[in-house]
């Protein structure tokens, strides 16, 4: 019996810009009387159905976007006599859907570090159970990859988890209810020694592949202690000085590593925790920033940030402590008027954010969003291929809508149009230019030209655009643009590499100001 681990995906650059983590963790998770498993990233080549044999474990993880693929293969691998097994945060909203469309033996929901062993046990007796709780487990119990699988020179950003979990309930994000609002935090040290493989292989770039990268805010802190809550002040202190820790400990790397996370806007206010992200090489930081203004942010439920001259300040204090932000706008909300695209575009120049995407309001399953969404289409339901809207990723590509949500003002097509035209224009080969200025080597402003470039064909015409001829010619250009980037980004692997001692005090303290 032989397992086989398959991530999902329509199209295929032969190199990607981040791991897969799910895959290597899966690997960690499959005990070694199995063997080695057989891992397939289909955002670098497809699958080969005939690697399949009767009796051999198919694993196929899936989201939302690639679900449709997914199913495809684990029809593909169930007749071929594997079984099929499904895991991610789509199956685990939707686990009778993976049975009947993808043709699952079995689903996982929730976390699978723990509960894989115990699938693949089944299935080797012949007797796999229909759906497996995975649920949230601790983060003493998180798996660190088996990056000693990964491919060499094949993708461009190495991953890591130090936390999972985020204490938000943003209206279109459904973390918080698949992975909870308590943070669950991986200690410092086995964050670090994942982390110092990947530099042995080569590795110098890691995400930090975190659901909220900052977890405890001031205002947190603030509350607590005015509410005279010290339980709960110390434990989101805790949560705090273990960030710190990680921070000090990745400052001890290799000077050459950069990496780059994912966080609130309200870190802005917290310029010692920017101050040691700098030192940490975080250099980078996805920002919700969603709407620039205030009628967005509160059509979203993320009146926590900033709207206007505000937003504009509180996103170029990332830039003045060292962090250089990608900042998320969504467009076609109910406020929205034809203006706001404009806005948003001098507002993300204005703010000198080094990369931005633009995606339009589509709402994602798990999320309120979703549900207020999924509500409204009962009155008048709308079906496309003879599939309902409400499960749009089962529509064949291209028939698929770029907009789900109707507006109150404005046609999904003017919707779509101002948003290609944002794109475009931020994505400009001279303002993609004048961003990279903040950096020093022309080796280094090369590599931000080509990854802006590379990002702008796969995230805006892949997804955006109704021309299937430009669809086309974006997936060939990311396809070119891939190969000579991945390069930039390699370095020469440091086998000998040793994990960094432990700093028991750390320079950052907790500082509440007035």
């Amino acid at each position: 019996m032989r397992v086989h681990l398959i991530n999902p995906s329509e199209v295929s650059f032969g190199t990607a810009v981040i791991t897969p983590r799910w895959l290597y963790v899966l690997a960690a998770a499959t005990p070694r009387i199995f063997g080695d498993a057989c891992l397939i990233d289909e955002t670098l080549v497809a699958a080969d159905p005939d690697q399949i044999q009767a009796g051999d474990v198919v694993g196929i993880g899936i989201h939302t976007a690639n679900a449709l693929r997914g199913y495809e293969i684990g029809k593909v691998a169930r007749r071929r006599g594997a079984y099929v097994v499904f895991g991610g945060i789509h199956a685990t909203l939707y686990p009778n859907e993976a049975h009947e469309l993808g043709g699952a033996h079995a689903v996982v929901k929730g976390d699978g570090d723990v509960v894989w062993a115990a699938v693949l046990s089944d299935c080797g007796h012949n007797k796999p159970q229909k759906i497996y709780e995975g649920g949230r487990i601790e983060a003493s119990a998180f798996l660190p990859a088996r990056w000693d699988l990964v491919p060499r020179k094949r993708y461009m950003w190495a991953s890591v988890q130090t936390v999972r979990g985020c204490p938000k309930h943003c209206s279109f994000c459904s973390v918080w209810r698949t992975d909870g609002q308590q943070p669950r935090q991986r200690s410092s040290d086995v964050v670090i020694e994942e982390i110092v493989q990947l530099r042995r292989l080569g590795f110098r770039f890691i995400a930090l592949a975190d659901d909220n990268f900052y977890p405890v805010t001031l205002t947190d802190l603030r509350l607590a202690e005015e509410q005279h809550n010290n339980l709960r002040l110390n434990e989101l202190k805790a949560i705090r000085a273990e960030r710190f820790a990680l921070m000090t400990r990745l400052a001890q790397l290799p000077p050459d590593m950069i990496f780059f996370t994912q966080i609130t806007m309200e870190a802005a206010e917290d310029t010692d925790f920017l101050d040691a992200m700098q030192a940490a090489n975080i250099k980078g930081a996805l920002v919700g920033v969603e709407s620039v203004t205030p009628e967005g942010l509160k059509d979203v439920y993320k009146e926590f940030n900033s709207a206007g001259e505000s937003l504009v300040e509180r996103l170029r204090t990332f830039r003045q402590h060292g962090v250089y932000v990608l900042g998320c706008f969504i467009f076609g909300l109910p406020s929205d008027r034809p203006e706001t695209f404009d806005a948003t575009a001098l507002a993300a120049a204005q703010a000198e954010v080094a990369f931005a995407q633009f995606v339009m309001l589509t709402p994602y399953p798990g999320t309120v969003d979703f549900m207020r969404w999924e509500k409204t289409m009962e009155a008048s339901p709308i079906e496309i291929a003879g599939i309902p809207i409400t499960r749009r990723w089962l529509i064949p590509r291209a028939l698929r809508p770029k907009l789900y949500w109707p507006h109150p003002t404005m046609s999904a097509e003017e919707i779509r149009r101002y948003t290609q035209h944002v794109w475009d224009t931020f994505y400009g080969l001279k303002p993609i230019w004048v961003r990279s200025r903040f950096i020093k080597s022309l080796r280094a402003r090369l590599a931000f030209v080509l990854i802006s470039k590379i990002y702008r064909q796969m995230y805006a015409d892949t997804g955006i655009v109704t021309d299937s001829a430009r669809v086309s010619r974006s997936s060939l250009w990311a396809r070119w643009l891939a190969k000579p980037c991945q390069r930039l980004f390699a370095a020469p692997p440091m086998p000998h590499l040793k994990v960094p001692p432990v700093v028991h005090r750390s320079p950052f303290n907790v500082v509440l100001h007035d």
